[in-house]
C-alpha cells in the first residue's frame, strides 16, 4: 500500500474512533442525565403523596379553622410537569394534573389517559386513616420523555453528519482523480500534437519522393488513427455537444478497426434489427467505446472466440449489445467491472472500462451495465441510449 493510501486509510480509522468516542460519551451522559431526573421526579411524587395526606388530616381535624394549608396547598400546586392521577382503592379517579383533556370528549379522554397513567405502575399509596388508603399514579414529564429520546435523535443526528462527512470527503477525492484524470487526458492530447503534425509533414515528403503508395497509405491510415487518439483525449473533461448521428455507421467503423488488428480466431459480427436508427453522438468518443468493449472481449476470451454487435430498439430507446463467449465474470466482480483499476490481465491499467461508462454516462446520457454473464459462457455488455426521432434529425 502506497503512503498516501495508508495515510488516507489512517485519517479514517482516526476520524471513525474519534466520532465514536463522541457519540458514546454523549450518549452515556444523556443517560445519566434523564436517569438523575427520573430520580428527581420520583422524589418530587412522593412529597406530593405526602402533602396529600397532610392536606386530608387537616382538614379533618378539630380544629381546622385555625389551620394553614398554604404550605401543603403550595406543594400540591407546584407540580406543573409531572402528570399525575389520585385514585381510591376502587380505581375511581379522585384528582389529576398535568393532563391534557380534548374539549370534545374530557371524561372520556380522562379516562384513556389516566388508564394508561395507571398501566405503567408507577404508584405511590397514600394511607388517609386506618380505613382510607388512596393510590397516586404518575408518568414522566414531557421534558423527561424528551431527554429519553434525546440521545437517539443524538445519535441519528451524529450518524448523519458522519455520513455527510464521509460523502464530502469521497467527493472531494473523486473531483480530485476527475481533475487529475482529466489534466492527463490534455497533457496526453497536447504531446501527441507535435508528432502528429510531423508525420503528416513526412507524408507529403515521401509523396514526392514517389514511395510505394501501397505503403503510403498504411502510413496515412495510422496517422490518421492518431489523430482520432488525440482527438479523444482532447475531449475528455470539456463538454463535448453529440449530434443527432446514424448508429450503424459509428458501430462498423470502430469495429472495422478492431476487425484489422486481432487474432484471425476472434469473429466479430454485427446485427442491425434497424440500420436506420440515430442516436446523439459524439462519434470519436462512442466508438473508442466499442473498441474498448471489443478489446475487453477479446481479452476475456484469450484471443479465440466469438463476439456478437447486436442493435435494436426497444420502445424509445437504442440498445447496443456487445456479447462474447469469453471467461465471463463472477456475480461478486459484477459491481466492479466499470471501477478503476479493475482489470483481469497481468499488465493493464484498468481504466477500458471505466472509461466507457464515462463517456456513455456522462458524455451521451445513456447507460452501460453488464446485462448477463455466465462463469466459461461469456458475457454480454448492454448500452442503452435515447433514440433520435425524425422530427429532431
Amino acid at each position: 500500500m502506497s503512503p498516501a493510501r495508508d495515510f488516507a486509510f489512517g485519517f479514517r480509522i482516526a476520524f471513525f474512533a474519534v466520532a465514536l468516542l463522541i457519540i458514546v460519551a454523549s450518549t452515556w451522559f444523556s443517560n445519566r442525565l434523564a436517569r438523575q431526573m427520573a430520580r428527581e421526579e420520583q422524589d418530587k411524587m412522593e412529597i406530593w403523596a405526602e402533602a396529600i395526606r397532610l392536606l386530608a388530616q387537616e382538614t379533618e381535624s378539630e380544629d381546622d379553622t385555625h389551620s394553614d394549608y398554604s404550605l401543603t396547598l403550595k406543594i400540591l400546586e407546584g407540580n406543573t410537569s409531572i402528570p399525575v392521577v389520585l385514585v381510591n382503592e376502587q380505581g375511581e379517579i379522585q384528582s389529576y394534573a398535568n393532563l391534557k383533556l380534548s374539549t370534545k370528549d374530557p371524561e372520556g379522554d380522562l379516562a384513556r389517559q389516566a388508564a394508561s397513567i395507571i398501566g405503567q405502575n408507577r404508584r405511590i399509596e397514600v394511607r388517609l386513616s386506618d380505613e382510607i388508603t388512596q393510590y397516586v399514579y404518575y408518568a414522566d414529564s414531557l421534558h423527561l420523555k424528551q431527554l429519553k429520546y434525546f440521545p437517539y435523535v443524538q445519535l441519528a443526528v451524529m450518524f448523519l453528519f458522519l455520513m455527510v462527512t464521509l460523502l464530502s470527503l469521497s467527493l472531494s477525492k473523486r473531483a480530485e482523480q476527475n481533475r487529475v484524470w482529466v489534466g492527463l487526458s490534455k497533457e496526453t492530447a497536447h504531446q501527441l500534437g507535435t508528432p502528429i503534425s510531423s508525420l503528416l509533414a513526412w507524408e507529403e515528403l515521401l509523396k514526392i519522393k514517389e514511395i510505394d503508395p501501397s505503403l503510403l497509405a498504411e502510413i496515412e491510415k495510422d496517422t490518421r488513427r492518431l489523430q482520432t487518439i488525440a482527438e479523444r483525449f482532447s475531449k475528455i473533461g470539456s463538454e463535448p455537444r453529440p449530434t443527432p448521428e446514424p448508429l450503424a455507421p459509428a458501430v462498423e467503423n470502430a469495429v472495422n478497426y478492431i476487425r484489422g488488428r486481432c487474432s484471425q480466431k476472434v469473429s466479430i459480427n454485427t446485427h442491425y434489427n434497424d440500420e436506420s436508427l440515430y442516436v446523439y453522438l459524439n462519434v470519436p468518443l462512442f466508438e473508442w467505446v466499442i473498441e474498448n468493449l471489443c478489446k475487453n472481449a477479446i481479452d476475456a476470451m484469450d484471443g479465440d472466440g466469438r463476439i456478437d454487435i447486436t442493435v435494436g430498439r426497444e420502445r424509445k430507446e437504442v440498445y447496443i449489445d456487445v456479447q462474447d463467449t469469453g471467461k465471463g465474470i463472477a456475480k461478486n466482480r459484477l459491481r466492479q467491472v466499470f471501477k478503476p483499476g479493475y482489470t483481469t490481465k497481468a499488465r493493464g491499467w484498468g481504466l477500458g472500462l471505466s472509461l466507457a461508462r464515462r463517456i456513455v454516462e456522462e458524455y451521451h446520457h445513456g447507460k452501460i451495465f453488464v446485462k448477463q454473464s455466465e462463469l466459461g459462457q461469456g458475457t454480454t455488455f448492454r448500452i442503452l441510449m435515447k433514440q433520435v426521432t425524425d422530427k429532431q434529425i
